[in-house]
């Protein structure tokens, strides 16, 4: 699968480090992973209309600077009833709402799940009883070089409801708005351990892995 044993991480996020570099290291692939800002490699323009589309940039670019392989993620929360927003949009969301753009700089997470509530405010009075659909979306790409033909793409998708108010003081992001029903929990609830399990980002790492324990 890979020629060499090293692997960039289009991401300077520690938290995604420790959780790849984890999954390989069970698995015994023998594959260090190395995130960009290792190797002063700037982020990339995210200028595509899809998960994969930016995910398959980030890596392309990680890749091309580097002369290795490279693995990089897109992720975000989709709402049917909002047509799939905020989507590939969702670390923004605010950002370029008069009404929030202020809050955005202080405090990003608060001002996107605050967008997202307003936005939905007008469709619960006639939802009434009936939960607002949401879904946590995860994309991975891996390439072998910049111009791979043809990446490793997995998708990891995490479905539940989007409440009314904010729960839980975990997590990030809109983890504090994202219930799911099974568990009478929202995301912001669970610890990491028990989101790892079941996230969006932990199927996805789960179904790259099983992809590259295929062919390795």
């Amino acid at each position: 699968m890979l020629d060499c044993n090293q692997i960039v991480l289009a991401s300077n996020n520690q938290g995604k480090l420790a959780e790849f570099q984890q999954l390989f290291d069970n698995e015994n692939l023998n594959i260090n992973i190395i995130p960009q800002g290792k190797l002063n490699i700037d982020d990339a323009i995210e200028n595509g209309l899809s998960f994969v589309e930016n995910a398959l940039i980030k890596a392309r670019h990680a890749s091309k600077i580097s002369n290795l392989p490279a693995i990089a993620d897109d992720s975000g929360l989709c709402v049917p009833i909002l047509e799939g927003k905020p989507g590939i949009y969702s670390a923004r969301f605010a950002k370029d709402d008069p009404t929030f753009a202020t809050k955005f700089l202080q405090n990003k997470d608060k001002a996107n799940n605050q967008k997202l509530l307003n936005d939905l405010q007008k469709f619960r009075p006639k939802l009434q009883d009936t939960p607002i659909i949401g879904q946590f979306v995860c994309v991975l790409v891996l390439v072998r070089h910049a111009f791979d033909p043809l990446p490793v793409i997995a998708q990891g998708v995490w479905q539940g409801e989007i409440l009314s108010a904010e729960i839980g003081e975990s997590g990030f992001g809109y983890d504090p708005l994202f219930w799911l029903p099974n568990l009478q929990k929202s995301s912001a609830q669970l610890t990491k351990t028990e989101k790892n399990q079941i996230s969006h980002r932990g199927q996805a790492l789960q179904n790259l892995l099983a992809q590259l324990k295929s062919t390795h």
